[in-house]
């Protein structure tokens, strides 16, 4: 089982921006590369964290049950494998405003994690205490006498624990591994930046939460499967992931300044494709896709115009607006790529293959994936774009 997938939704939606917490930013899988009879699960919350950003340092929310969910079987609907985590905060020294101090520390986060492998339908907790470091808040808090008097080293290794099950399991803050000029590319798509300006990563020097899981490949296999394919492209042996977070529905503000969370549970975070929802989906549809599932949207098709006719093709095209965005001039959509196959926005694509000899016990025959490729005309890219982005992308 290879695979190796990565993505990035930094405050993408109006909602989850006010929501940091619950901000998925970012999911990863791949082999892991110290045990290659693993998979490493990563799944990373709360963008653009300061290190140094005290007194009330980040850390995962309390009321918020973080999910990263693994569909092994694309016969049915739904995950096959769902971990679920969630965190609880408490005060040693609630008489100080220091984060830590002679050894205790405030805003000190356990969790719990929970396994799913049949839906949902029920759970079992297989690590039922597992503890987050802080932040490296400085020597005096972390490495002093005077404050929890260890090396950041040895609080990051005690954070790994093995779950009962046998999965390894870290929560806890790191570096944000993502990389992206922020402030180039939506400055109207100033990126590579012009005039020669420099291009920055707008999230180096920030940290971020991560939710990684190290899981046995034989834990994630489709039932019934053999331990090892005869055929690498065999699809049995191929996973989807996808990390959410969900909050409960209402929460009720009291006047003694606590708060009481109840109701039902509702997604307000997903992350599974790169930039879907940050440069695809456009911002009035933004919130609606977080709440949604990758199953929904296989019913639901009231946002796949915006992936067989991307806004970003606009300004490729120069039929369009091609000239509007300096720094893309480079890019432009092959509108002759395959003869008389138009791929530009609004065009037919491949569409005017539909039915033909030429399509027949191919992936575009109507009797195996045709009806979901080539759903009309004027979808230039249903052939690429949307498959790409609700199936991923096997490595």
């Amino acid at each position: 089982m290879a695979m190796s997938v990565s993505a990035s939704s930094h405050r993408e939606a109006p909602l989850i921006a006010n929501d940091p917490l619950a901000d998925n930013t970012d999911v990863y899988a791949f082999r892991s590369p110290d045990d290659p009879n693993t998979i490493t699960l990563i799944a990373c919350y709360i963008p653009t964290e300061l290190p140094h950003g005290g007194p009330n340092y980040n850390t995962f929310g309390e009321n918020i049950r973080y999910e990263l969910h693994v569909d092994n079987d694309v016969t049915k609907s739904g995950d096959e494998v769902t971990y679920r985590f969630t965190f609880t905060r408490t005060n040693q020294d609630p008489s100080t405003f220091f984060n830590i101090r002679l050894g205790q520390q405030n805003l000190m986060t356990t969790y719990k994690c929970e396994r799913s492998t049949d839906g949902g339908q029920t759970w079992t907790i297989i690590v039922a205490n597992g503890k987050v470091p802080p932040p490296y808040i400085g020597e005096r808090s972390i490495d002093g006498p005077v404050g929890l008097n260890t090396s950041y080293n040895s609080l990051m290794q005690q954070a790994i624990t093995t779950a009962t099950s046998g999965e390894k399991v870290f929560c806890g803050p790191v570096d944000d591994p993502f990389f992206v000029d922020l402030g180039g590319v939506f400055d109207l798509g100033n990126l590579p930046r012009q005039g020669g300006a420099q291009s920055r990563d707008g999230i180096g020097q920030y940290n971020t939460h991560a939710i990684c899981i190290q899981v046995p490949i034989t834990t994630l296999l489709k039932a019934g499967v053999a331990a090892t394919p005869v055929n690498i492209l065999d699809g049995n042996f191929t996973i989807g992931f996808w990390a959410s977070a969900s909050r409960r529905i209402t929460r009720t503000l009291n006047i003694n300044g606590t708060y009481t969370d109840s109701g039902n549970w509702v997604q307000v975070s997903r992350l599974g494709m790169p930039l879907t929802n940050e440069v695809v989906i456009p911002l009035g549809y933004k919130d609606y896709w977080n709440s949604i599932t990758p199953y929904d949207e296989i019913t639901d098709t009231s946002l796949d115009g915006f992936f067989y006719n991307p806004e970003l093709a606009l300004y490729m095209d120069n039929r369009f607006f091609g000239g509007a965005v300096p720094a893309f001039a480079p890019l432009r959509i092959q509108t002759k790529s395959l003869g008389a196959f138009d791929f530009g926005y609004g065009k037919n694509g491949l569409y005017s293959l539909k039915g033909s000899a030429a399509v027949a016990g191919t992936a575009l025959d109507d009797a195996i994936f045709g009806t979901l490729l080539l759903p009309g005309p004027g979808k230039a890219r249903s052939v690429d774009l949307w498959p790409i982005f609700h199936t991923g992308v096997p490595n």
